[in-house]
């Protein structure tokens, strides 16, 4: 059996024709940038998410760098202020950070979680640490009320990147939600992904949404009319009327992701593979299932000749890239040690009954190297 890390095709077909009559209703439209179905989007994500703004941007690290240039405009932040990050992400936190003159200050995960761990971040605080980014890693929310207590205590912005945990919760309230700001990715592979690439800012903060807005179409508040030194960052209306499709059929769509999840956490045993933990269910909105093994490019090999497909998020930690050579002499050894072993299994809502059991027994049937 072949078993694809992700099939968005099949993943698609459940409403396929709901997303055909959404694409042609805009491209009968004649209008196919910043019009009725991005308006329409952004209100029924911010209420999905629990938030009175959404704005659509051009992609998630888009909607990240965008919410720290709009707080560095309104005087929120300046030029050399540090923003507390896991060491453990995707490159695009740090480069949000780093992009907009600030300074990325990498810091230990939970190692339950991988996320953002509070301890370490109360002793990362500084005099020039001015905003705490917490990563909803794989899914899972970071946690949240430890986090905003310390940004209260010492009147930090607290920043969601939330690119990968569309539905992720704690008490009915939404990943996007607690802090002063979140950013969404909707890379088609995210839980709730485009045709293309997209984000969005959800924001409480009229002020904030309101500078975004006019940053990703040029600084302009008006046509020909430009208040700030913009970007060209729109969310497109075809890919706006898509989205609006799949929001409807998210919470299903989780459903079926959390199924997986929790039938691959019942059924692998193995000693040398760590299962993810889990706080609480709610907490998870499963975008990956990562699971750990010190033989994993060993595991990966003998996965991929069952015909499993995995893959590693994320091999390299941003502070080892090249890109980051000036963080050349932070130490994370957690995070380098999780970076070494972690490996992710198919996951996605057409992943059937079969496939997952196939999964299973080839992950409980790797014999692990001498």
């Amino acid at each position: 059996m072949e078993v694809p890390f992700l099939d968005l095709r099949g993943a698609h077909a459940r409403y396929v024709d709901e997303l055909k009559a959404a694409a042609a209703r805009v491209i009968d439209s004649g209008r196919y940038v910043l019009g009725e179905e991005l308006a329409a989007f952004e209100h029924e994500f911010a209420a999905w998410c629990g938030v009175r703004h959404a704005v659509g941007v051009g992609n998630g690290l888009d909607a990240l760098a965008l919410i720290l240039r709009g707080y560095l405009g309104l005087g929120a932040l300046a030029e050399g202020d540090e923003v507390i990050v896991p060491g453990n992400t995707f490159i695009a936190s740090f480069l949000a950070v780093s992009g907009n003159r600030l300074v990325p200050v990498p810091v230990e995960p939970d190692p339950a979680s991988f996320n953002l761990d509070p301890a370490a971040v109360a002793a990362a605080i500084g005099p020039r640490t001015r905003a705490i980014m917490a990563v909803h890693l794989y899914g899972q929310l970071a946690d949240m009320p430890a986090l905003a207590g310390l940004a209260r205590k010492h009147g930090l912005l607290l920043i969601e990147d939330a690119a990968q945990a569309h539905g992720a919760a704690c008490g009915g309230r939404q990943a996007g939600a607690f802090g002063d700001a979140a950013a969404f990715s909707f890379y088609p592979a995210k839980n709730l992904g485009a045709l293309g690439d997209g984000g969005a800012v959800v924001t409480g903060d009229t002020r904030l949404a309101a500078r975004v807005a006019a940053l990703r179409n040029y600084g302009s508040d008006a046509k020909y009319h430009h208040l700030f030194q913009g970007v060209n960052s729109r969310l497109d209306e075809i890919q706006a009327a898509l989205l609006r499709v799949k929001l409807r059929h998210l919470d299903e769509d989780l459903a079926l992701r959390r199924r997986v999840a929790w039938r691959y956490r019942e059924g692998i045993r193995h000693p040398r593979i760590v299962l993810p933990q889990v706080a609480c269910e709610e907490r998870h909105a499963w975008h990956l299932f990562v699971l750990r093994c010190r033989h994993r490019d060993a595991l990966q090999r003998h996965l991929q000749a069952q015909g499993v497909q995995s893959q590693v998020h994320y091999p390299v930690p941003p502070h080892r890239q090249p890109a980051y050579a000036g963080l050349r002499d932070v130490r994370l050894p957690l995070t380098e040690r999780l970076h070494g072993e972690v490996l992710s299994l198919p996951l996605g809502p057409a992943l059937g009954e079969d496939a997952v059991e196939h999964v299973i027994a080839a992950c409980n049937a790797f014999e692990c190297p001498p």
